[in-house]
């Protein structure tokens, strides 16, 4: 079923907070006459606009995708390559059947779903002998809801029970931003500010919601596309290596989510530092946003007597001016949006339905190039509800990936 996401966008400030961090400038500078002066040194004439000096970067944001995706993926390759060869291990000491067949990744699977239900059904045990002391009448009632718990973790697939889990860490950061005290860092820690110059936020924002609304659409569609895309990732490594075993296709999802999220953060911050931040430094520069100078009364009521007579040039001026502030966002849109282009490029004969009206099924791909078209229009619009770029950014890495990562995902593998 089709989930609509949207990654939140935050205003807190789109001037203060960065420039105070970053800069020592009085607070003269701030006025937008001074953001069209050029600086100017003892024998040397510039043309560098105060624009241009507090110009958010890119370049280390680049470097912290590069630096993380490459990172998890190192990781993600290691820990399946070590807990493969675990699982065989097992598996072998087990039995001396399998020492004289071959086995597939489809055997190692089944063993691992074998030693699952092997331990929830020792911790059902353990769990029945600690509650002897309590009250006979309430006894069932606990051990009702233990099955009704693990029941469903026990027969869902891997790529569900993963996505689960993301999603109870997701749930614990929104449970953080309940807590009055914790905004401040919240909004700091767990908040992309494009104009901060702060890094590890394409990350922790991916994880991040403070609403309620917003944790749970993205949460119904990392459910449902997330467990579709860990099933085409392990289709897709029996198919081009066979003879490469893979007990688990957990942390190659989880290299592919992390790695989605951090690229769709990072083309909203390019599009932030690149697009929308010199749109606002023009119109906060243009003759039309200064205000007059009222150094005496005369000029003072001529003042006034012209703001009277532009205030619709003004309103306009304003509306126009909001329409390009520099928001901070947040959410897990980006990293899903990679999850329904993967899925719609891989099974393009699947369909789903929206949660509104109409219900009506309809194919993925049909519905994946709408999601995407509300997302370019809503750019060319300049509307503000969403982050129609992170959206975009995420649905470009989830159909590269689908071009090349799995076998990025086996070579990364064969040579560790």
């Amino acid at each position: 079923m089709l989930r609509l996401c949207t990654r939140n966008l935050r205003r807190n400030g789109f001037l203060y907070r960065p420039l105070t961090r970053n800069f020592s400038y009085s607070k003269h500078l701030l006025s937008t006459k001074n953001f069209s002066q050029p600086h100017t040194s003892p024998g040397q004439q510039t043309t560098e606009t105060f624009a241009n000096s507090v110009r958010p970067s890119i370049r280390n944001q680049v470097l912290f995708f590069l630096f993380g995706s490459s990172s998890i993926l190192l990781y993600s390759a290691w820990a399946t390559n070590i807990e493969t060869a675990l699982v065989l291990e097992k598996l072998k000491s087990q039995s001396s059947v399998w020492q004289a067949q071959s086995i597939a990744n489809v055997d190692l699977r089944r063993f691992q779903q074998m030693e699952l239900v092997k331990g929830l059904r020792s911790t059902y045990k353990y769990l029945n002998t600690q509650a002897a002391e309590i009250p006979q009448l309430i006894r069932p009632y606990l051990n009702a809801a233990y099955v009704a718990l693990l029941q469903p973790y026990a027969d869902a697939s891997e790529g569900r029970r993963l996505c689960w889990k993301i999603c109870l860490l997701n749930t614990g950061i929104w449970l953080m931003w309940q807590f009055q005290r914790l905004q401040p860092m919240m909004n700091r820690a767990f908040v992309h500010q494009p104009l901060s110059g702060l890094t590890y936020t394409l990350l922790s924002s991916t994880f991040s919601h403070s609403s309620l609304l917003h944790l749970a659409f993205n949460c119904l569609a990392l459910e449902g596309f997330g467990s579709a895309a860990t099933t085409y990732l392990r289709q897709a490594q029996d198919k081009n290596v066979p003879g490469q075993l893979e007990s688990t296709s957990s942390y190659h999802f989880l290299s592919f989510y992390v790695s989605a999220g951090i690229f769709a953060s990072l083309v909203s911050h390019v599009a932030n530092a690149r697009i929308r931040y010199p749109k606002l430094i023009a119109q906060l520069s243009s003759p039309v946003s200064r205000t007059p100078a009222t150094d005496t009364w005369a000029s003072a009521v001529a003042a006034a007597s012209s703001t009277v007579g532009k205030s619709a040039t003004t309103t306009a001026s304003v509306a126009s001016a909001s329409a390009v502030t520099i928001p901070g966002s947040l959410g897990a849109s980006g990293a899903v949006y990679s999850c329904v282009t993967l899925v719609a490029l891989a099974y393009p004969d699947s369909q789903v339905s929206l949660i509104f009206p109409p219900v009506t099924p309809i194919g993925i791909q049909t519905a994946a190039l709408g999601i995407l078209t509300l997302d370019m229009i809503g750019i060319y619009r300049g509307w503000r509800m969403m982050d129609h770029w992170a959206h975009l950014g995420g649905a470009a890495f989830g159909a590269l990936y689908f071009y090349y990562g799995p076998s990025v995902w086996s070579h990364t593998r064969a040579i560790l």
